[in-house]
């Protein structure tokens, strides 16, 4: 069997199987909760499959953070169209259906957001077309650096306990909720073991 660390058709089939045998959790609707959902959206990049992770645009709610292209849910819309749209709406990129693979753990953002994580795979996805108002920058993260044994740090947090930092580059550390997904998808669909996140602490400057 090829290596899903390093070849998308064995990445699909790899994903696909553990999410199906991954009992995700669905945090359920109540006053006060408002449901956005993002996509993980592996496509391959210089030969390498890679997690799609962008910069958002130094203006506007999260200015300057690193995120999974998504958003806030519109009145009616699915976790699942949510996210698609927003791949479309963010970086260009339309998707099959037969591109998704399944879904994460809702994860309860500070924010007071429900987050839906897709899992989807793109074999063909074509140039990729980033909004200005919404995307500072694109950037594609080698699965096997997501998977690599020095990615996961815990630091210490102000108020106890510990927060998650995902170091993926000299300028690139991601902590929760953005992180918390990345980590939960290295988790599972990469590393084949059993994981939940919705008890991580988050960084005082993503609660707005």
């Amino acid at each position: 069997m090829n290596d899903p660390l390093g070849d998308l058709t064995a990445l699909r089939t790899c994903a696909a199987d553990r999410l199906a045998a991954h009992r995700h959790t669905t945090i359920p609707d109540a006053p006060g909760v408002r449901r956005a959902a993002v996509a993980l959206c592996v496509v391959e990049h210089e030969g390498l499959p890679s997690v799609i992770v962008i910069k958002r645009a130094y203006r506007g709610r999260n200015a300057g953070q690193w995120a999974l292209p998504g958003g806030r849910l519109e009145p009616g819309e699915s976790p699942l169209d949510a996210a698609l749209r927003e791949l479309h709406e963010e970086i260009g990129l339309s998707i099959a259906p037969e591109a998704v693979l399944g879904r994460l753990d809702d994860f309860p953002a500070a924010s007071s957001f429900t987050i839906t994580p897709i899992v989807v795979a793109v074999t063909d996805p074509g140039p990729l077309a980033p909004s200005a108002e919404e995307v500072h920058s694109v950037h594609h993260v080698p699965l096997r650096r997501l998977a690599g044994p020095d990615v996961v740090h815990w630091v210490p947090h102000p108020d106890g306990g510990q927060l998650l930092q995902m170091r993926l580059g000299p300028q690139m550390v991601i902590h929760a909720p953005t992180g918390a997904l990345l980590w939960q998808f290295r988790e599972i669909v990469l590393l084949g073991r059993t994981a939940r996140v919705a008890d991580f602490l988050q960084p005082e400057w993503t609660h707005r």
